[in-house]
């Protein structure tokens, strides 16, 4: 269990470990209202998503594997890691998709008035997307936006500017492990209450970029729209059977 595993109502945490991170064991349901928990309390509370590709970039990098541990709520983005789960004898319950919950959490912050900030993404992207759901949830307070190319010097007016705004939710889009590293390094000063690493998640929010058709995620099968859409992620893509070979050879060697 991680070190800072607490107690989630009468119940503890329940997690499986696999390749060395703990993803925590839970529905999409319940991890809605794991989120809901948290924007009641003070202290800020981390959620990351990885899936396949960033496990086994956690196994290569060991500083990356601590932080996804140090999250408060780490979700299986991926059919890949359920699969990976029932190696150790423990089928996590179902993928939670990262995509999901941070459109749940928009809702949940356009419903209970809270206020939000979207940081990543090239130029535009943060804009757009916060245009777009200025659309969709008209009055939804949208504290600020920023792209995630910056310096050091701009990086200290970003924290700045989160401070003074003070968001309840920090959406993180700078790619993994960045997006996390950044998250664990600035948790103490940032004051929000959730912050989540998103990925691309905030292209399709802009419309930059499509989702996977419902077949394709119902199927498990998002990866491979991807690789349809964009031939050349495929050595990327490669890192989907190495994970599940890496997870294979964990669990039968514990």
């Amino acid at each position: 269990m991680p070190a800072n595993e607490e107690l989630r109502g009468v119940n503890m945490r329940d997690t499986v470990e696999i390749v060395g991170v703990n993803i925590d064991n839970i529905t999409f349901q319940e991890a809605e209202n794991i989120c809901k928990e948290y924007l009641q309390q003070d202290k800020l509370k981390m959620i990351f998503t990885p899936n396949s590709e960033l496990l086994v970039d956690a196994v290569k990098d060991p500083s990356f594997s601590h932080v996804l541990n140090s999250g408060d709520l780490i979700i299986p983005d991926g059919i890949g890691v359920v699969i990976a789960s029932r190696f150790y004898g423990t089928p996590l319950k179902e993928k939670v998709a990262g995509c999901e919950l941070m459109n749940s959490l928009l809702e949940i912050a356009y419903t209970q008035e809270r206020s939000v900030y979207f940081l990543g993404g090239k130029e535009g992207v943060a804009e757009e997307a916060a245009q777009k759901l200025s659309e969709k949830y008209p009055g939804i307070n949208i504290a600020g936006y920023h792209h995630g190319y910056f310096d050091e010097d701009e990086e200290k007016e970003i924290i700045q500017e989160i401070i003074s705004k003070k968001p309840d939710i920090i959406f993180v889009a700078m790619g993994a492990p960045r997006q996390e590293k950044w998250i664990y390094k600035h948790r103490d000063v940032l004051g929000a209450k959730i912050a989540i690493g998103v990925g691309g998640s905030l292209d399709i929010l802009a419309g930059r970029a499509k989702r996977a058709p419902e077949f394709y995620q119902k199927a498990g099968l998002e990866w491979l729209y991807r690789l349809l859409k964009e031939p050349k992620r495929f050595f990327r893509m490669l890192k989907l059977p190495k994970f599940i070979l890496l997870a294979f050879y964990d669990a039968k060697t514990r």
